[in-house]
């Protein structure tokens, strides 16, 4: 029996590690980085934050001009729950079976893209590479439950301001077909509650001025406003999801029993607000909303992004440049498009940077049941990050801002 390749058997065991919610196990997690960063001779950091589970880590790549702004590769750790009893595998067991497919909870999201990113740097080594500019590999945790306790902590902090950071790779998403997929933006998140209070009492009485009133109103304006987006997306053969802003009502709560007119009532949307908009319209809709609907309306956020802006697929961007000559060499269609969600590059989004996971021919499966990369697929995608990275790290300073 053939000797399996070490970059999928490392890429096993990284999925075996649980770092699932709501308990994920970030100290084994962050003990095979450690290890990784020794078997690769690469440089291990961590920083710990305040709270409990708030930490990066990265590996560092030296370069050759430490004025050169680098190069970051980054990945999260933690990967959603499962509901193992809808699995043919044990979801952390990273089964492999006769066809080579490799079943295991982050195996596409995003587990996958992290062990590329090294086991490229491992075969780039081999060869004798020596980057021009420093690469940082960093590993974060919370991204499946917001990015707020990994990412959004590293990038405001001193360690990450010395990183130099010049570009960026993040993950992306799966293709069914021979393409790939390239994202260049994020549409921002914004999940807010709306609150309406008014007036209360016994349920036979037609009070007026009643928080129920109120949140009819609200719920009707947004769920109009998804009405029209839908419109947008269907009529347009251009737009991807991530032109459209998405509107979703996702909880509503509130009222005391049957027969009492609720002094006060909620309502949770999520949206993901497409970077073709303006922000500030946006807030000046919901503010708007909260006088329509009538007094003692208000709203809060429960996550809240600004960042909307979009990396440059253009000559003017040598770090979209060189990419692009990367995969035409290898013949790769590319599709480039605005990330429907978000991911931890949000944080970052002022740097030039792109969500990529190499990964064709494979049905999208985050989040789902059976998740599952296939080792062909897994394997090819070192070797295009090996190749993307042997022309990233070596843009030379006259091409790019120092």
């Amino acid at each position: 029996m053939a000797q399996e390749n070490i970059a999928v058997t490392n890429f096993r065991e990284y999925l075996r590690i649980k770092t699932v919610h709501p308990e994920p196990d970030y100290e084994n997690a962050i003990v095979w980085l450690k290890k990784q960063a020794i078997d690769l001779g690469l440089e291990f950091h961590i920083v710990e934050f305040p709270k409990p589970n708030e930490f990066a880590v990265w590996l560092t790549w030296q370069g050759k001009d430490v004025t050169l702004k680098s190069v970051l590769l980054n990945s999260h750790i933690d990967v959603v729950p499962v509901d193992a009893t809808k699995w043919t595998y044990d979801p952390f067991g990273a089964e492999k079976d006769a066809n080579g497919n490799i079943f295991a909870r982050g195996s596409q999201d995003m587990k996958c893209v992290g062990v590329q990113y090294l086991e490229a740097i491992r075969n780039l080594k081999a060869r004798g590479v020596v980057p021009l500019r420093t690469v940082h590999v960093s590993f974060v945790p919370d991204e499946e439950v917001g990015g707020y306790k990994g990412m959004a902590c590293f990038v405001k902090s001193p360690e990450f301001a010395s990183l130099n950071v010049g570009f960026a790779l993040d993950e992306g998403i799966a293709s069914p077909d021979e393409s790939f997929h390239v994202f260049y933006g994020e549409r921002a998140i914004w999940q807010f509650r709306m609150t309406a209070k008014g007036k209360t009492g016994h349920a036979s009485i037609l009070h007026e001025d009643t928080a129920a009133e109120k949140i009819h109103k609200i719920i009707n304006k947004l769920l109009g406003l998804r009405e029209v987006e839908k419109a947008r997306l269907k009529s347009n053969p251009n737009f991807d999801l991530g032109d459209v802003t998405s509107v979703n009502m996702t909880m509503l709560s509130g009222g005391l029993q049957p027969n009492v007119v609720p002094p006060e009532l909620s309502v949770v949307f999520d949206m993901r607000i497409t970077p073709h908009w303006k922000l500030d319209d946006m807030k000046k809709m919901l503010d708007d909303l909260c006088i329509e609907a009538g007094p003692e309306v208000s709203y809060d956020y429960i996550q809240h992004s600004n960042i909307i802006a979009q990396t440059a697929l253009n000559d003017s961007n040598v770090w979209w440049t060189t990419f692009k000559s990367v995969t035409d060499s290898l013949k790769m269609q590319l599709n480039s498009s605005i990330f429907p969600a978000s991911t931890d590059i949000m944080f970052i989004r002022e740097i030039p940077a792109f969500g990529f996971s190499p990964m064709n021919n494979t049905p999208v499966l985050l989040h789902d049941h059976d998740e599952f990369l296939n080792e062909t697929v897994f394997l090819r995608g070192v070797e295009i990050y090996e190749a993307i990275l042997d022309k990233i790290v070596n843009v030379t300073k006259s091409d790019s801002t120092p």
